[in-house]
């Protein structure tokens, strides 16, 4: 028989009974709609756990810390590590590292006119600032040579306020304009306010004034949720220490300062250094190497593969039930499939004595349970994207409307995202569906196929 007759003969049997084979069917559809569900809400719980780490920050950074767990202690104190320019070089060696820059940070308060605000500043590597990826909404981000710059947060402008009417907007704008109005700096957090230390034999004014240091704001972040980049101050790192040392000096005449300076900490060594790395899936591997070599690190990369085992092990319990289905479904294919040999055996029988191979037998058989297979995949699939649509729509609706119940324990769960969805398909896992839905018709189809080769065409020829 040629394959196109065995396909013709296929489909003809399966329509013969079209309520029975319409209920095979559809068990086939309802068990591969479970699976793709099933697994689509795990997929679903990981893009959100992307989508919160990506708020706490950039999954392309490595911190490398002063101090790591000492592996020959087994608990015992921490090591402290050197950070300096040596350690930089060495780093930089790392293949597949996009930027690295030292750290300092510190608290200031900056003063524009009769408006304060404070704010805590990082002092980095400005050559270096291009490849962290700070998104600027107006300005520009640091040049080398600008020693007096600085590059502001999205947030800091809403800071400011008035320390005689606390108030420090305009009409719901912020009330200074830092690229154009005169911005200077103090390490002294009491500058300007009224209230005096109360018990602790001090007042806001001292012996000496504290020093004020002018600065230029020449650019102004995009706000993008992260913390480090909403509501820091940048500025050049060898600016910012040797502000800090005179700071340090002037602090050292006063007997009561608000600067709370520890002198010993304005150091060689830098607090920390963070290193970018130009692809995602590099980042375990350069934080391994950067450990190898006797630093601490922290990123986090750390917290995403918690995550991801977390919602792995959810992917694979959800895609389990949906499976059971499934395989429920595999015994009605094969039911069916014997149901239909007893109902035709003695047209198998006439097949046999006209010539019909038995490979053409075993064909026909096994197509008609790979079509079932192939229908209720397709079909199964298609449900599967409506119900997604249904949860991504109605049901995120429903969460973000019950804002005080279903929304924070959402968020417990990796849903609370508001750009994220809660049902996750991708084309892969739909072709992979149906693929394995075809894989169960054909599986399902096997044992009834050898039965009806195995048939004697004369004791089939006679059946009534």
């Amino acid at each position: 028989m040629r394959n196109f007759d065995i396909l013709l003969m296929g489909l003809k049997n399966l329509f013969r009974r079209k309520t029975r084979t319409i209920l095979t069917v559809l068990g086939v559809v309802i068990g591969t709609a479970s699976i793709v569900v099933m697994v689509s809400l795990g997929m679903g719980m990981n893009e959100s756990f992307e989508a919160q780490l990506k708020q706490m920050g950039n999954l392309n950074i490595i911190n490398v810390t002063t101090y790591r767990n000492d592996p020959d202690s087994s608990g015992g104190p921490q090591k402290e590590i050197v950070l300096d320019d040596a350690a930089i070089t060495k780093i930089s060696k790392i293949e597949g590292i996009k930027g690295i820059t030292p750290v300092i940070e510190s608290s200031m308060k900056l003063i524009s006119g009769k408006y304060m605000a404070y704010v805590q500043v990082m002092g980095i590597d400005v050559k270096s600032m291009p490849n962290f990826d700070y998104p600027i909404a107006e300005g520009r981000l640091l040049q080398e040579g600008d020693s007096d710059k600085i590059v502001v947060g999205g947030n800091i402008p809403q800071y400011f306020y008035n320390p005689k009417s606390r108030y420090g907007s305009v009409d719901g704008q912020p009330a200074v304009n830092v690229l154009t109005d005169k911005i200077e700096a103090t390490f002294d957090m009491s500058y300007g306010e009224k209230q005096q230390q109360q018990g602790l034999g001090g007042s806001d004014t001292s012996d000496k004034a504290p020093k004020l240091y002018k600065l230029k704001a020449v650019g102004v972040l995009d706000i993008t949720n992260d913390w480090q980049k909403d509501q820091y101050i940048f500025m050049d790192y060898l600016n910012l220490k040797k502000l800090m040392k005179d700071a340090a000096k002037a602090q050292n005449g006063q007997s009561q300062s608000s600067m709370m300076f520890d002198t010993n900490s304005i150091g060689k060594s830098f607090d920390r250094l963070m290193v970018m790395v130009d692809k995602i899936k590099d980042v375990d591997r350069i934080q391994s190497e950067i450990d190898d070599l006797g630093y601490g690190t922290n990123s986090l990369a750390d917290m995403r593969k918690s995550m991801q085992k977390q919602s792995q092990t959810i992917q694979l319990v959800l895609g389990a039930i949906g499976a059971i289905s499934l395989i429920i479904s595999a015994l009605g294919i094969t039911n069916t499939m014997i149901m239909s040999i007893y109902e035709r055996t003695r047209e198998i029988g006439v097949m046999k004595v006209l010539g019909c191979k038995m490979g053409n037998i075993r064909h026909l058989f096994l197509l008609e349970a790979g079509i079932i297979g192939l229908l209720g995949g397709c079909i199964g699939v298609i449900l599967s994207y409506l119900a997604s649509f249904a949860l991504n729509t109605i049901g995120k609706s429903f969460m973000n409307s019950e804002s005080g119940g279903m929304l924070s324990m959402g968020m417990g769960m990796g849903m609370g995202d508001a750009e994220s969805r809660i049902s996750v398909i991708p084309i892969w896992l739909a072709l992979t569906s149906i693929a394995f839905a075809i894989f169960i018709g054909l599986v399902s189809g096997f044992s009834p196929a050898r039965r009806a080769m195995k048939l004697s065409a004369l004791e089939a020829i006679k059946s009534e």
